[in-house]
C-alpha cells in the first residue's frame, strides 16, 4: 500500500508536492519562490533559519499563512564565497563549524566532525526561531538532507518530529542518495514519501532541465510525489552566491522558477489526472487516521 492509499486515497492516486527548497538563502530565492507560489504551480516551500534572508521570507510567512512552509534544517553551506553558520552561538556548538564559524561544505566533513548532541541543539534552535517569529510550519525537511550524513543525525531529525508534532521528510532515494541504508534506517510508523523527483545535473548540461521535469510529469508514479526544486533568478546576486556551483546554481534556479510558473506545467498536471496536496492538507488528514 503506497502512501496516499494509507491518507485515504483510492488505489491510482496521483498525489504532489512541488517543493521549493532555501527560501532565505538571498533575496534573489525568496522573491522568485514568493512568485512561484503567487502565479505558478509550487505548493509548498521551506525557509534556510541560519541564513542572511530568513528574516525577510519570515515576515512573508506571517503575513501570508495560506502558503504551506516548512522549516529547512540546515547544517551545510555549499557555497564558495558565500557563508552563513549556525544560529546558537558558534560556543556552545564548536563541532558544527569551521575555523570561520561557518558551516562545512560538505556532508562527509559534517560526518566526521559533528556531534549528535550539538546537532540535536542547533535544529532545535532552528526550529525554536521560526517559531519565534510566529511561523507554524507544517513539516521538517532538511538542507543537502544533510541529517541523512549521520545515522545517530537522522534519529535526531525523527525526534524532532514528534517533539513538534510535524511530519519530517523521509524518503528511500534520499537516503540512498546521502549514503544510508533505506532498510535500517526506516522504522514500522514512519512517514514516507513514495518518490522524490530532483532534476539531473546530466539534463542540465545538455539543456534538458525543463525537459526533464515534463517527463517527471507524464510518468508520475501513483502514491505521494515531491518534487524538489530551487527558484532564484538567474541575476548578479545569485550568481555571486553559487559561483563555480553550476550543479542547482544560479542559472538551473531560473529554470526551475520558469518551468514551474509556466502554463505548460499547469496543463501537464492536468492532463496526467495529478492532485495536488500540500504538506498541511497531509497533516489533517494523519489527524483523522
Amino acid at each position: 500500500m503506497n502512501t496516499a492509499q494509507t491518507l485515504g486515497f483510492p488505489k491510482g492516486t496521483k498525489l504532489l508536492i512541488i517543493h521549493a527548497d532555501d527560501a532565505g538563502l538571498s533575496h534573489s530565492e525568496n522573491q522568485a519562490t514568493i512568485q512561484a507560489l503567487s502565479t505558478g504551480s509550487v505548493n509548498s516551500y521551506s525557509i534556510m533559519v541560519p541564513c542572511p534572508w530568513f528574516h525577510e521570507m519570515a515576515l512573508f510567512a506571517q503575513t501570508h499563512p495560506q502558503f504551506d512552509h516548512g522549516v529547512h534544517l540546515t547544517l551545510t553551506c555549499e557555497w564558495e564565497n558565500y557563508k552563513f553558520g549556525p544560529v546558537l552561538p558558534v560556543h556552545e556548538v564548536p563541532s558544527l563549524v569551521d575555523e570561520n564559524g561557518h558551516f562545512p561544505k560538505k556532508r562527509d566533513v559534517l560526518k566526521k566532525q559533528a556531534s549528535a548532541t550539538e546537532v540535536a541543539k542547533e535544529l532545535s534552535a532552528q526550529i525554536e526561531k521560526a517559531l519565534s517569529y510566529g511561523l507554524r510550519p507544517t513539516h521538517i525537511d532538511s538542507h543537502m538532507y544533510s541529517v541523512g550524513s549521520d545515522p545517530a543525525f537522522f534519529e535526531v531529525y525523527r525526534e524532532l518530529g514528534k517533539k513538534y508534532d510535524l511530519p519530517v521528510q523521509i524518503n528511500a532515494q534520499l537516503l540512498t542518495m546521502v549514503g544510508l541504508d533505506p532498510d535500517t534506517i526506516i522504522q514500522e510508523g514512519d512517514f514516507l514519501v513514495d518518490q522524490v523527483h530532483l532534476g539531473s545535473y546530466d539534463h542540465f548540461e545538455k539543456g534538458q532541465l525543463g525537459n526533464q521535469y515534463m517527463d517527471i510529469l507524464d510518468n508520475l508514479a501513483e502514491g505521494l510525489n515531491v518534487i524538489l526544486i530551487h527558484t532564484a533568478f538567474d541575476d548578479r546576486e545569485m550568481q555571486g552566491i553559487t559561483i563555480n556551483h553550476p550543479n542547482f546554481g544560479s542559472a538551473w534556479r531560473q529554470i526551475d522558477f520558469e518551468t514551474f510558473t509556466s502554463e505548460a506545467v499547469k496543463s501537464k498536471i492536468e492532463e496526467n489526472g495529478i492532485k495536488l496536496i500540500t504538506w498541511g492538507e497531509i497533516n489533517s488528514l494523519l489527524a483523522r487516521h
